[in-house]
């Protein structure tokens, strides 16, 4: 059946002379509740209209409801409003555009839009900074993007990228990861290779213009005369791209991976620490204690030898970490290259170093300081003690390699307890996951092995004289 309009009170619309009656019925029924939603509800968010007091709330709502959509106003918020808004809310102005009041009192701006088919929240600063019409300038260029199919933010971190240096980038993604790395040495390391060779070209361009070009004249005068080197820098160059990319700062491909392909190849190469044959390390320690090498790299190098460690280990080595009574060094897991907690056993010659250290009385927390400065003793001590005073054509940490070819050797000792004495980390997970224990007694018995075996020329001098003595 259908009638005339007005017949349905209340629509008195030229559309509803020919509905059927069930569907202007549905409509009588609900179009009240959903416009008073939107007129009660929808005006706490778009600003005050005052309601008729004599109205129902149904034919408020279809009025406040109805104006509401028709208006579709924009520029509702003033200069003086936003300066005096302190009731916690948000306040519209149009193209989605609001005022947001905290309870704290702060203000900003905030712009609701579709991007995408996706609805997104994008704030647009403080409103003590952004003033009403930068807002709304940004929102109109916001609501312009969103609907050619862009997206605002993205847009607003490629702007971003167009300003910010690379060097600014790089500092923030070491300042990121440097609590993270193995120690504030590396951490510096990682810092300084920047600031040799990639600052001086990159440094000062934008992060969002670096190309592969960029990339390869940095890491090619390099690649073949410091290949670690440069392998390293691309390493981080890698790194510092991948978090601009993250940020939104850089659109496309990583350059550096596009760069990566046309590097020159290196040949594999064997390139491992120098080190002497084990049997010439008990003739190292007789030669090294009639030197005029000073006492505290001395006594340094006898140290590192005596417990198999590694130079970094032992240049920092603290009293602390010295258990007299167990007879044992614990180096904490910050101090070691796999992160976790190290426990040396010391033999008795050990213990005879570090009462020689003591004897030196240089009031220091550390075991072998500068005696000038009282800090530890600089990288290349201990190597040009080795090369340059005792002329011997071994690295510090070939040592360690030494110690490994004795243990293997001429010993019946187990590689697992040679390599937990050198602090390796297992390179099967499965067997690390289920290996808890630290072999401390079996290693205990190794260390004196092998510190017997360095002072055996010593032992043999000793046991002649004594005979001749007799």
């Amino acid at each position: 059946k259908r009638v005339g309009v007005n017949a349905s009170p209340g629509f008195e619309s030229p559309s509803l002379r020919h509905t059927p009656l069930y569907i202007i019925s549905l409509n009588y029924l609900l179009m009240p509740i959903i416009l008073n939603f939107i007129g009660v509800y929808g005006n706490k968010s778009y600003g005050p209209v005052r309601c008729c007091p004599v109205e129902s709330n149904s034919k408020c709502g279809i009025k406040c409801g109805i104006n509401l959509m028709a208006a579709h106003t924009v520029n509702k918020l003033t200069a003086i409003f936003v300066k005096k808004a302190k009731e916690p809310g948000k306040y519209g102005d149009g193209n989605g555009l609001f005022l947001h009041v905290k309870l704290s009192g702060a203000k900003h701006w905030v712009q609701r839009l579709t991007v995408n088919g996706k609805r997104r929240d994008i704030g647009l600063g403080s409103a003590s900074i952004v003033n009403l019409e930068d807002a709304r300038t940004a929102a109109r260029d916001n609501k312009r993007i969103a609907r050619l199919g862009g997206d605002p933010l993205a847009e607003k971190y490629k702007k971003q990228g167009e300003m910010i240096l690379f060097k600014d980038v790089a500092l923030s993604v070491h300042a990121l990861h440097a609590p993270a790395l193995r120690n504030q040495k590396y951490a510096e390391q990682w810092l300084a290779s920047l600031e040799n060779h990639v600052f001086p070209l990159l440094g000062d361009r934008a992060i969002s213009s670096i190309t592969s070009a960029d990339i390869l004249a940095v890491l090619t005068p390099i690649w073949s005369t410091k290949h670690d080197t440069a392998k390293k820098i691309r390493q981080r160059l890698s790194i510092i791209m991948k978090w601009a990319k993250a940020q939104g700062y850089v659109s496309g491909d990583n350059p550096v991976e596009l760069a990566n392909p046309v590097l020159p190849k290196q040949q594999k190469t064997d390139n491992h620490f120098t080190a002497l044959p084990y049997y010439n390390l008990p003739n190292l320690i007789t030669l090294l204690q009639s030197s005029k090498v000073l006492p505290s790299t001395k006594l340094a190098l006898e140290f590192l030898l005596l417990t198999a460690c590694r130079q970094s280990e032992v240049l920092a080595a603290e009293w602390s970490e010295i258990d007299f009574e167990n007879k044992r060094w614990i180096i904490p897991a910050t101090r070691m290259k796999a992160g976790r907690t190290h426990e040396i056993p010391l033999s008795s010659h050990a213990l005879r170093i570090l009462s020689g250290a003591k004897e030196q009385e240089l009031d220091s927390h550390l075991l072998f300081p500068n005696p000038d400065t009282g800090r530890p003793l600089s990288d290349n001590t201990l190597r040009h003690a080795l090369q340059k005073r005792l002329k011997l054509n071994t690295t510090v940490h070939g040592l360690r390699s030494s110690f490994k070819d004795w243990a293997s050797e001429t010993t019946n000792h187990s590689n697992e307890v040679t390599e937990m004495a050198l602090a390796h980390s297992i390179s099967n997970a499965a067997e690390a996951a289920y290996r808890r224990g630290t072999l401390f007694e079996k290693r205990r018995h190794l260390m004196n092995d092998w510190a017997d075996f360095l002072y055996s020329s010593q032992t043999k001098v000793l046991k002649l004289v004594q005979g001749d003595n007799s």
